[in-house]
């Protein structure tokens, strides 16, 4: 397993394959590394996995195939582009990417000789990142929004609270910098920021004078216009630090008249409602609110069309594969691709599963792999099959129906109950009147199905109990809930 970069929807999944599939190698770079090893600690199988550090000019050998890497930017360190040397030609992965040409944090530049050798050497297929392939010009520089960040700090004279992605360190630095700048001190609140922060100076990515990061009790005993909170939960997450400040259930930070809270990040395609939700209450609750909208406090990771073409043009592949993004992004992807001059027919737009059979001379959809959606309950160590999920979207949209009974199956008698009970479906006060006809239905139910056999079997009368009582609750309120039947046998 080769990956590109550290962010979550790349590396978050590689602890439930791993104990799949323990053999595996993982190749990563030493951000990335760091973080992947922090997951793999925490899922108990870090000393049993075998992980390998990669750099832009590290070789991967593997039977007929090779592995070279080149570097480009996006918002996170360490991020390298792959590309997979075949004897048909390479196949080259972009992973995440933009061309920041001024990055901050000493970080190098895109690696446009590297690139352009590729295409120099025959490129067969170029698979690129398809994120922002809506946005018709170049992404902006992080050195653009280091600057107006610093600006922006140094004219707030209240306590600061920054939010962003832990692991954008980009932006961490950004923020300690312009903290150390203006005399404040820092405290770090979140799991993952004070991971990510660790991992940053353990690396040399962050180099912070020493008495500028202090613990809660500290930041609370500093004067406001001297203190700075760097926190996770700009996403809006529900137990992320920031939602319990805004909340008021943190317990070691609260709001003060006159906070600050800097946004210095876009909300991901899915969070925008609870973002706008966390950022109406922290206003209602006094705080002064910064974000993208209404100040430059954030940039995008992902490559433009300026960009993109950029690539292609570099790389000079036969075919291209638009990857990442939407599925809408990626025809807007070779639309851009064809309008370098790429053939109609040399770009393919893939569904998860599609097997793209490629040559130098020819190409073909060879087939289809089934892949299914594989769901992951984090209080568990395993993946959730479909039909848990399916399971709790109903109990989540329907509510749940338990039915209690004690029956005498040898005489054919009902001899208690039975008894209903509703969570999440009716509030059972309010609801008398259908429970009663419920539990009348249920009796009739339990009845007819001892007396159709003098040895009744309990799964069919369950059966018929679930699919009866759905029926009949349907009739009366339109909702399928969950029926659970519970029958207790008199021996």
């Amino acid at each position: 397993m080769v990956v590109t970069h550290g962010h979550e929807d790349h590396i978050g999944g590689i602890p439930y394959l791993l104990k799949k599939i323990p053999e595996i190698p993982v190749y990563a770079t030493p951000f990335a590394l760091a973080l992947i090893r922090g997951k793999l600690d925490e899922h108990g199988i870090l000393n049993s996995s075998e992980l390998h550090e990669e750099h832009e000019d590290t070789v991967l050998k593997f039977d007929k195939l090779s592995v070279s890497f080149f570097r480009t930017t996006h918002s996170i360190p360490d991020t390298l582009g792959i590309a997979v040397h075949t004897p048909e030609g390479a196949v080259v992965f972009t992973g995440d990417f933009k061309f920041d040409l001024t990055p901050v944090m000493s970080q190098p530049a895109p690696d446009f000789q590297k690139m352009a050798k590729l295409g120099q050497e025959g490129v067969l297929a170029l698979l690129s990142d398809s994120t922002n392939a809506e946005v018709p010009t170049f992404t902006k520089s992080e050195r653009f929004v280091a600057h107006s960040l610093h600006d922006i700090i140094t004219g707030i004279k209240g306590r600061i609270i920054f939010a962003t992605f832990a692991s954008n360190l980009y932006r961490v630095s950004t923020a300690i910098k312009a903290a150390v700048d203006t005399g404040r001190k820092v405290a770090i609140f979140g799991r993952s920021m004070e991971n990510g922060v660790q991992n940053g100076i353990d690396l040399g990515y962050l180099n912070i004078p020493e008495g500028t990061l202090v613990d809660a009790n500290e930041i609370n005993h500093t004067p406001p216009e001297k203190a700075m909170i760097l926190c996770t939960g700009s996403q809006g997450e529900p137990l992320a630090a920031l939602s319990r400040i805004a909340d008021g259930t943190h317990r070691q930070i609260s709001l003060q008249p006159g906070d600050t809270v800097i946004f210095s990040s876009n909300p991901i395609p899915g969070n925008t409602t609870s973002v706008n939700h966390l950022i109406n209450k922290l206003t209602e609750a006094g705080a002064n609110v910064v974000h993208g909208k209404i100040h430059n406090v954030h940039t995008s990771g992902h490559a433009g069309q300026e960009e993109q073409k950029m690539m292609i043009e570099l790389t000079k592949p036969e075919y291209f594969i638009p990857v990442h993004g939407e599925y809408r992004m990626q025809v807007v992807h070779t639309e851009t691709a064809q309008s370098t001059g790429m053939a109609k027919d040399h770009t393919f737009v893939l569904k998860n599963g599609d097997v793209l059979a490629l040559t130098k001379d020819s190409s073909r959809i060879a087939g289809h792999i089934n892949i299914p959606d594989v769901f992951v309950d984090t209080s568990g160590s395993d993946d959730v099959g479909n039909i848990v999920v399916r399971d709790r979207q109903i109990l989540a949209e329907e509510g749940l129906v338990v039915v209690v009974a004690t029956v005498d199956y040898k005489h054919q008698r009902v001899l208690a109950g039975p008894d209903i009970l509703s969570r999440g479906f009716v509030y059972m006060r309010e609801s008398t009147e259908l429970i009663s006809q419920a539990q009348k239905h249920v009796y009739h139910i339990l009845k007819t199905e001892m007396a159709k056999d003098p040895q009744p079997k309990e799964n069919e009368i369950r059966k018929a109990i679930i699919e009866n009582l759905q029926d009949f609750l349907y009739s009366k309120t339109e909702r399928r809930p969950m029926i659970l039947p519970m029958l207790i046998e008199k021996k």
